[in-house]
Parts: structure tokens; C-alpha cells; sequence
């Protein structure tokens, strides 16, 4: 789901802003779409959808946000940091809307469904506000805006999955695509917002979900992403009862589609998964060996406070399964927060030794930022300074990067299966592609072209990317 990166301090978002879009622009006619999307996959996900109603209603789209006639922000307010960029992003469309007032922009996503019409009061620029629920209602919202009205619906569905609605693939490397298996969080850990600005869990229909995989592979797709903010707890119950299907299951019939379809997935909970989806995993070659399985913290106080719902002690038997049952070359990242209200030097010194303990492959690391409504901001005080928060947070990452070198490093002289997903960024001469582990390798261009799996002896390395050749399979 991402690549091998190491996120510091000025990139807090668990994905940094990606611009998406896909131009369409011969159909006369038409008017036109420019969205953007920020913070999590899930978020790039959505956007597919919004497009997809979008062009069902008339729309074309376009890469160049001059040209068109509506502007849409797919936004993160997971941290003050993801809001910022936005409201930095929406300065660039005042000489639009000068030019052309009758330009629509709307802000949608977490960020619209955490401030609703506080949105419309702060930023002048903006028409439209839509939660993550309220995507059908897009249409119509478009066309009170163009009445001159400003349009809001942050309605918080119990049952929305958009299960029906077949994703645009925006920008897509026709490799690799992300699939929604469900939406919304029931945790409530207190440092986050997500369940109050994407609602209560609700899992997708199975047969839709597999039918929008077996439709990915017609079309030439090698690989899908099973997305949602806390995979194993997908839990489906057909309408009479007869049919129940958990995320161990659903992994499994996906899996079964074709051998030569890739399937990963993201994010687990280490609450909830279980040996069950593990010995899925190990089941089948084609479920890839990488587990994203944030910690947070490895201090088990924190963890109480971060009302995680889990110990030390149970993220490190959840670890230990893992190796146990996938071996110690599953590739394992995390997520850790610097400085969350109160830590103390020995508790940070905890996740220190968490990180040596488990060794992870890679890491979203990030200083605690405090969002206002969540129960954390109401029951505690954000006290760790600004700079404490920032050395921690360095030593964290040096720490990661370490390790993310020695895990790498480990790979050197083996042979992997990768599969190639487009040209290297530094040279077309080079490809780039993804092993079982979700680490990003580099290998010359030679007769090979992306959508192939090659076998990689991997001669180098970083701590962010493998380095190989291709030999023969």
C-alpha cells in the first residue's frame, strides 16, 4: 500500500498530499473535474468514487485545475499539519474564482465532516463541504453551488459502503489498484478522529467486493490492496442470517480468484487480528507477506491512555505469532507517536525497545498533534514541549532507519518476485516494482516492462530500496 518511506516531522500525513487525476477532456461538452487527495488510501479510494458519480452525472475530468469547473479537496484532519497544507492549497484557487467566479471548489472528506459549516465560515473560497458519506449527494450539492448557494452535507450514514458504485482508477498504473472492504472505525483510541469524522464500522457485501477484484483482473490489474481503516474487524452477515464471512475468509476468497493476482492489505489492529487471517496469509503465495500493525506507543500506560485497548505484552504475542507462523522475513511496519500527553522519558525509552525488539521493516512516525474533539484533547493535557516531542520523534526515526537498513540489508544476495509497476522516478532507464514484503526494488529496464513478475537477485541496497537484477525464474 505504500511505499518503503520513513515520514519526519514535516510530513506528518500517513501519505503526503497526491494530486489525482485523469484527463478526459476531448468530450465536448462536458464540464469538467479537478480533485486532489490528501492523507490516507482510504482517501484515494473515495476520490475514485466521487469521480465515478461525477462522471455519471455528466462530468468530464481534467489535470489542469485552471481549466475546470469544479474544484474538489478530498482532505485528512488526522493532524493540525494534513489541515494546514489545505487551507494553504485553497490560496491557490482565490485568482481562479476572481477570473472565474462561477468556479465550484469544494473541500470533502474528514477534514469538511470534522469543521462542517465552521468550514464555510473560515475559508471564503468554498462552496461545498462533504463528509465521507455524503458522495451520491454530490450532484445536486454541485448545483446549488452553481446557484450561488453554499451547499453542505456531512450526514454520517450507518450503512453507506458505496458497494454498487464501480471506482474511476485515477492516475493508474494499471498494475495495482485499492479496493474498500469497509468503512468507518469503532475503536475510539483518544488521540484520533476518525470515528467522528467517518462514522461506525460497516462492512461491504463479499460478492461485491470480489467482483470488483475479478473485474480488476480482467482489465489487466496484477495486484489489489483490500482497504479499510481496521481490516480485521470486516465482519459481513447476509440478510437472513445464513451467510457470515469474517476479514480471515474474505482474504481467502480473494486469494482464490486467480494465483497470479497479487493481494495485500492494510491496516490491521493488533486487537484484532488473528491466527486465522495469519495462517491465511501463509496459505497462499499470492496474499503478500507484509503486515502494517501500528503500535503507537510501547509503553503499555500510554497505550491505556491512547485507550488502544491492547498491552505491550499483547502487541509483542501478536508479533511473536507472526514469526511463528510467516517466519521472521514477513515484512512488518508500524506507526508510532512521539510525545503523547504525559510521556515520560522511560516510557518513550519503551517504544525504543519495542522497535528493537520487533525490528520492523519500515515506519509512519509522528509527534503528537492534539485534535480538538477527541477524548484525549477533553481528558488530557498535551504537556510534552514542542521540543522534547521533536527528539523523541528524531530518535524514533534513527532508530527505524537502522533497522529498515539491517532488514534490507538481509535481502542482499537473495532472489524475490517482483512485480513491476512503472518506471523508476530518477530514470527511465530503471523500473521499479514491489517485492512480497512491500519493499520497493530497482532493477534495470532492460526488455522488461511493468505488469511483468521477475525474479530479482537483489546486489545493493538502502534503507529504503532494494537494488537487483533480473535472472531467470
Amino acid at each position: 500500500m505504500r511505499n518503503l518511506e520513513i515520514l519526519k516531522e514535516e510530513d506528518k500525513e500517513v501519505l503526503d498530499v497526491a494530486r489525482i487525476s485523469v484527463d478526459q477532456e476531448g468530450k465536448q461538452g462536458k464540464k469538467k473535474l479537478y480533485i486532489e487527495s490528501y492523507g490516507c488510501q482510504m482517501n484515494f479510494s473515495d476520490s475514485e468514487i466521487v469521480t465515478s458519480i461525477l462522471q455519471e452525472n455528466g462530468f468530464a475530468t481534467t489535470s489542469q485545475y485552471e481549466e475546470a469547473d469544479v474544484i474538489l479537496l478530498n482532505t485528512c484532519a488526522i493532524r493540525d499539519n494534513a489541515e494546514q497544507k489545505v487551507r494553504n492549497r485553497l490560496k491557490n484557487f482565490i485568482p481562479i474564482k476572481k477570473k472565474k467566479p462561477e468556479t465550484v471548489v469544494g473541500v470533502l472528506g474528514c477534514m469538511a465532516e470534522r469543521l462542517k459549516t465552521k468550514f464555510l465560515e473560515e475559508e471564503k473560497i468554498v462552496d461545498i463541504v462533504a463528509g465521507p458519506d455524503s458522495y451520491r449527494d454530490l450532484p445536486n450539492l454541485v448545483d446549488e453551488a452553481e446557484d450561488g448557494q453554499k451547499a453542505i452535507n456531512v450526514f454520517l450514514s450507518r450503512d453507506e459502503t458505496y458497494a454498487d458504485i464501480s471506482p474511476v482508477r485515477l492516475n493508474s498504473n494499471g498494475v495495482t489498484a485499492f479496493v474498500s472492504i469497509m468503512r468507518g472505525c469503532d475503536n475510539m483510541c483518544s488521540f484520533c478522529v476518525v470515528p467522528f469524522t467517518r462514522g461506525r464500522e460497516r462492512s461491504r457485501d463479499p460478492y461485491s467486493i470480489l467482483k470488483e477484484c475479478q473485474d480488476l483482473l480482467d482489465n489487466g490489474y496484477k495486484e489489489v490492496t483490500l482497504l479499510g481503516q481496521n481490516v480485521d474487524s470486516y465482519k459481513w452477515t447476509s440478510e437472513d442470517a445464513s451467510e457470515k464471512v469474517n476479514f480471515a475468509q474474505l482474504l481467502e476468497r480473494v486469494a482464490l480468484i486467480n494465483p497470479e493476482l497479487r493481494v495485500r492489505f492494510s491496516t490491521s489492529h493488533p486487537k484484532d487480528i488473528t491466527d486465522e487471517v495469519l495462517y491465511t496469509m501463509g496459505k497462499y503465495e499470492n496474499i503478500c507477506n507484509y503486515i502494517h500493525l501500528p503500535a503507537q506507543s510501547g509503553n503499555s500506560a500510554v497505550l491505556k491512555r491512547m485507550n488502544r485497548t491492547y498491552d505491550r505484552e499483547w502487541y509483542i504475542n501478536r508479533i511473536d505469532a507472526i514469526h511463528r507462523i510467516l517466519g521472521y522475513d514477513c515484512g512488518i511496519s508500524q506507526d508510532m507517536i512521539a510525545g503523547f500527553c504525559s510521556e515520560t522519558e522511560e516510557e518513550h525509552q519503551d517504544t525504543l525497545s519495542l522497535m528493537e525488539y520487533v525490528k520492523y521493516d519500515y515506519g509512519y512516525m509522528f509527534a503528537y498533534s492534539e485534535r480538538p474533539g477527541t477524548p484525549a484533547a477533553k481528558k488530557y493535557v498535551d504537556d510534552i514541549s514542542a521540543e522534547v516531542k521533536q527528539r523523541r520523534l528524531s530518535e524514533i526515526i534513527a532508530l527505524q532507519m537502522k533497522h529498515s537498513l539491517e532488514r534490507n540489508e538481509m535481502a542482499v544476495g537473495q532472489v524475490h518476485k517482483v512485480l513491476l509497476e512503472g518506471f523508476s522516478k530518477r530514470s527511465e532507464d530503471f523500473l521499479h516494482g514491489r517485492n512480497d514484503q512491500n519493499k520497493m526494488v530497482i532493477i534495470p529496464r532492460g526488455n522488461h516492462k511493468k505488469g511483468e513478475y521477475v525474479q530479482v537477485l537483489i546486489t545493493g541496497c538502502t534503507s529504503a530500496t532494494l537494488k537487483g537484477e533480473v535472472v531467470a525464474g
